[in-house]
This record gives C-alpha cells, structure tokens and sequence, in this order.
C-alpha cells in the first residue's frame, strides 16, 4: 500500500511525520501521524498507538506524538490522528458534532449508510498496524494503545478484545460504558441497530466482565472538573466496578480541579508513557 509524505520535522532528535494513504476498509484517504526516535536509525522500535476523541484538531495530536515520546528512549509512536474516515459524502454525516464525521466511535459500523466507510475498528486493529509494520523500524510483538475521551474508549476495547495484542493500555477521561450514556446510544443506534444485545460487543464495562486474557494493568486518568464525567458521559465508576468483580487491577486517578481538555492530557501524558514502557522496553 502506497505512502504519501505529507511533512518531515526534526523533534526531539527523532523526526515527526506525516502521511496519507488510501485505506482499504475505509474506502477514503486517510492522514497519520508517526513520531520516530533517534533509536530508529539502527533498529527496532515498540510502537504505540494513540487514538483521538471526539472533533479534536490533527495538530494537536501531531505535537502530542513528538512530545510525548520525547521522554521515552526509544519509543517509536503512531499516532492515528482522524477519529475517522472524512470526506465520505454521506448524507447527515456532518450535522451534529457528537454523530457522523469526527465521531465514528471506533467500532464497525453495519447500518446503512455507514457500514462501508465507518470501520475504524479494523483500521486501528488491523490495516493501520499492518501499514507501520511494513513501511517502519517497528517490532510487532512490542505493541501498546492509549487515548482521550471517545479514544479512551477505543483503546479499552481494542484491548479487551484482542487479548495479548496490546502489552498495555490507558485512557484519559474514557467513554466507559456506551451502552448506558446519551452518546454511546445516539451513536450506537445509529451505526449498529436497534438490537442493543449488539451494543456490548463494543462497551468496555461489558468486555471486560468476559475478559478472557492475561492479567491487565489498567491505568485512567480523569478531571474532577470534566463536564462530561457531571453529565454522565463517561461512567468510570461503572468500569471500575466491573474489573473489580473480574480481579482485573485499575489504577484510577482523579484529579482535582481538571477538565476535558488539552491542558488535562499535557499534564499528565508523561505519566502514561512511562507506564506503557515498563512493559514496551521489558
């Protein structure tokens, strides 16, 4: 699959990249971003991933990638910047901010009209991995994910369905249990049906009652201050319930006086990445 060079900048010693490609299981253009280390001149890299909420800028993410890995010797970062596929034409996808472009929920989508464009689950999962595996210094058994928000989500449920994929996982301010909040159902009912049962295949809270894999080492992050968390978005409580009862160990950490925002991820993005190399660089 062909690569287009869309920048190069020096960070950090390393380079901060971006490409765009034409993405098979989404049938559109898609942009991603890579931070490569110093390291990645004479080998192999770990890889980790970081996916985007809700309606965020791609150069914020961008600087986030080189940031971020600045402070991890020899972590090689994808960043998967777009929450998903843009310029689809379907019709009602851009007339609300919370459905449709900039909210794809990082599932599979099987209800017209979205079922062939809105696939990010397979793009994070399967095609995006492939493509860094075959056009960069990465080692593929050295794998991890983490993100904000709608992305927090996504890295909940890509790991918790693909036991021993990722060696770890985090999240700021997550989107816990979709099933049960006004965003996971507007969006659900939209992109998978009326059928609620199907709902759970992509709900953190649910997957993870049924985890079958190896021992987890969860670590979330979440602003007291988050209107989201007030309004009953996000749900954590309901997520740490469920991981207590499965004996699966959550280090959850709220923090006062924080919101939803850039500021909140900036100002403890470090403590996340040195998670994620205990078990990166082990």
């Amino acid at each position: 699959m062909a690569l287009k060079q869309i920048s190069s900048n020096k960070c950090f010693g390393g380079l901060q990249k971006v490409f765009e490609h034409d993405s098979v299981e989404l049938k559109c253009k898609m942009k991603f971003a890579i931070y490569l280390p110093p390291k990645a001149e004479t080998g192999k890299c770990p890889a980790l991933y970081w996916l985007s909420g809700k309606c965020y800028a791609f150069e914020f993410y961008k600087r986030i990638s080189g940031y971020v890995q600045s402070t991890v010797e020899g972590a090689s970062s994808t960043e998967k910047a777009s929450a998903l596929p843009c310029g689809c034409n379907i019709k009602g996808e851009d007339e609300s901010w919370d459905f449709g472009t900039g909210a794809g929920f990082y599932l599979d989508a099987t209800e017209d009209p979205w079922k062939t464009n809105y696939r990010m689950y397979s793009y994070v999962t399967e095609e995006l991995p492939q493509l860094i595996n075959a056009n960069f210094p990465v080692d593929p058994q050295r794998m991890s994910i983490f993100g904000h928000s709608m992305g927090g989500h996504g890295a909940l449920i890509c790991t918790l369905k693909n036991p021993g994929k990722y060696k770890s996982v985090s999240a700021f301010a997550p989107i816990c249990n979709p099933v049960l909040c006004p965003w996971g159902k507007k969006a659900f009912s939209g992109y998978l049906g009326a059928d609620e049962s199907k709902w759970k295949a992509y709900d953190a809270t649910h997957l993870v009652k049924s985890y079958p894999g190896s021992q987890l080492d969860i670590l979330i992050d979440q602003g007291k201050d988050d209107q989201f968390l007030s309004d009953g978005q996000l749900l954590p409580d309901n997520f740490i319930a469920a991981c207590t009862e499965k004996k699966i160990p959550v280090v959850f950490r709220s923090q006062e006086g924080y919101d939803h925002s850039y500021y909140f991820i900036a100002t403890f993005i470090t403590d996340h990445i040195r998670h994620h190399a205990k078990y990166l660089n082990a």
